[in-house]
């Protein structure tokens, strides 16, 4: 696990535009249960391409798109162990990497971007990639 005041930034990147977070598989599984609407799971990382590229790419398509999901969340890999590896099953059959998204409707998998997705790429061609997944799932 990484030390909570080295994550605590990585965290509030997304939480202060609006994420809730899981920390739990309690969490996730009680938030997609029988939930209605769109939800759109951030697994988060300390990695390069997440400070570089996810975070500020979700950043850019929350304040770019006319459509956002109901529910924004967030689950730390490294850290929120259970909460990943419910995601993680929730997300089958890709494989486990972060950061990585997943677009939820009605509590089923509908889009999902993976690592080797992020990786080489810059904010905002991730973030007009996530307009994209929100006008479409969103509307």
């Amino acid at each position: 696990m990484y030390p909570e005041n080295l994550i605590a930034p990585m965290r509030e990147e997304l939480t202060n535009v609006g994420f809730q977070e899981f920390r739990t598989a309690e969490q996730v599984e009680e938030h997609l249960t029988d939930h209605k609407g769109t939800t759109f799971i951030v697994i988060n990382s300390v990695c390069g391409c997440a400070a570089g590229a996810a975070r500020p790419g979700v950043r850019y398509a929350l304040e770019n798109s006319s459509a956002k999901p109901d529910v924004l969340a967030t689950v730390f890999a490294g850290n929120d162990v259970e909460a990943v590896a419910k995601v993680r099953q929730l997300h089958l059959p890709y494989p486990p990497s972060s950061p990585s998204m997943a677009m939820f409707k009605n509590g089923e998998l509908v889009h999902f971007i993976e690592r080797h997705h992020i990786e080489g790429r810059n904010a905002k061609m991730i973030g007009d990639h996530l307009v994209e997944v929100f006008e479409h799932f969103c509307k």
